[in-house]
């Protein structure tokens, strides 16, 4: 159906859904000082917006708002329809939490009360 419309119209409703998928993105990837917003977002990788995106590779951290995600190894596979697809080598989730270097008792207490 999209083949009966003029090219103009065409190339409009393609920029209208670019401009809409970016701003209904929470997912945003930080590439040293710069950030990007992220259009797709899966287990193997995600892709940008080829326009605004660099062929960037290497280590970035992935967010959701303010909200960190993970922490990510990238490397840039292919552009296609309007998107650069980038896909993970490793992906690390953030932890607030610092890891344990021994196993933690299932049955120890939270916390002790101090008698006084």
């Amino acid at each position: 159906m999209s083949e009966f419309l003029p090219k103009e119209v065409r190339e409009g409703l393609a920029l209208a859904r670019k401009h809409n998928q970016r701003k209904k993105s929470r997912l945003r990837v930080k590439a040293g000082d710069q950030t990007f917003t992220i259009l797709r977002y899966w287990d193997e990788g995600f892709a940008l917006d080829a326009d605004d995106a660099p062929s960037i590779r290497g280590l970035v951290d992935v967010y959701d708002g303010a909200r960190h995600l993970s922490q990510c190894l990238i490397v840039a596979t292919e552009k296609a329809a309007g998107e650069m697809i980038y896909e993970f080598k490793r992906a690390t989730p953030h932890s607030d939490d610092a890891p344990l270097d021994y196993e933690r008792d299932a049955n120890a207490p939270v916390a002790l009360i101090a008698r006084a």
